[in-house]
Parts: C-alpha cells; sequence; structure tokens
C-alpha cells in the first residue's frame, strides 16, 4: 500500500465511478438502476458510499448506513464491501471496516453488523477471523 486516502462518495459522477468495483460484487445491477438505488438510498436511508484510494486509484468501496432496531439497538449496517478482484488481500478491506467502526463509534452507534453470502466462506473467515466479527444469525430473504 502506498498513499491510501478514503473519499465519501456524494456527487452522482463519484458514485458512478465506483460502479466498476461494486458491481463485481452486486453482478445483477447495470450502470442506470445501481445509480438510481444509490442515490434513493443516499436521500431516503442515511446510505454512506466510501471509496478508498491507493495512490489516486480507487481499490475498494464501502457501502453503510445506521440503524435502529429492537435485536441490535443503534448500530450500523454495512450493505456493501467489496474490493477490487485484482487488488484483493492487501488490507483495504480491513481499512474500510475500521473506517466504519470509527465513524460508528464517534456517532454514538454501538456496533456494526453486515450480511455474507453463503457461499462467501473467504470473506466469512475474514470477517470472523481477522476483523473478530462473531456469527449471530442467518438472513432469510423471500421475493415477492
Amino acid at each position: 500500500m502506498s498513499q491510501l486516502s478514503f473519499k465519501e462518495l456524494k456527487s452522482k459522477e463519484e458514485v458512478a465511478e465506483a460502479f466498476t468495483i461494486i458491481n463485481q460484487l452486486r453482478t445483477h445491477l447495470d450502470m442506470h438502476r445501481y445509480l438510481d438505488l444509490v442515490e434513493d438510498a443516499q436521500k431516503n436511508d442515511q446510505y454512506h458510499m466510501v471509496g478508498l484510494y491507493d495512490g489516486g486509484e480507487m481499490v475498494a468501496v464501502i457501502g453503510y448506513k445506521p440503524m435502529i432496531t429492537l435485536y441490535y439497538g443503534r448500530f450500523v449496517w454495512v450493505c456493501d464491501l467489496v474490493t477490487d478482484t485484482s487488488k484483493r488481500s492487501k488490507g483495504y478491506g480491513e481499512k474500510l471496516l475500521d473506517y466504519v467502526q470509527k465513524w460508528a463509534e464517534e456517532n454514538g452507534y454501538k456496533s456494526v453488523a453486515l450480511s455474507s453470502g453463503i457461499s462467501r466462506t473467504d470473506a466469512h473467515r475474514f470477517y470472523e477471523e481477522k476483523m473478530d466479527y462473531d456469527k449471530v444469525s442467518y438472513v432469510f430473504k423471500r421475493e415477492l
């Protein structure tokens, strides 16, 4: 890693720059749908998107939002965490999760939570072993 910097992606142009990385995880999205969803989430759901840059090149992206539930109380939900495929295993995911954990603490939240696809065993190992996250539940979904 050379010079690392974080940038909250707010404008349509900044969010669009992150699409090629986000699309590596969210393969079902095209640019139009992606931009529409991010704009809606930023406007209505306090969604934050942050790019991690190494030497001026965006290498990873995280999306998160504050939430309140009876189970977790006040917490931050990580919606998206993606490191560019060609840049993995260089500590970028750890840096972005650290960034969100610090943001959560500074803003009065007590925990950070996320879900991860069942088949993503490398990601699970990363969250549990490297980042010290606990596996506390399964997430269920039903299409309507």
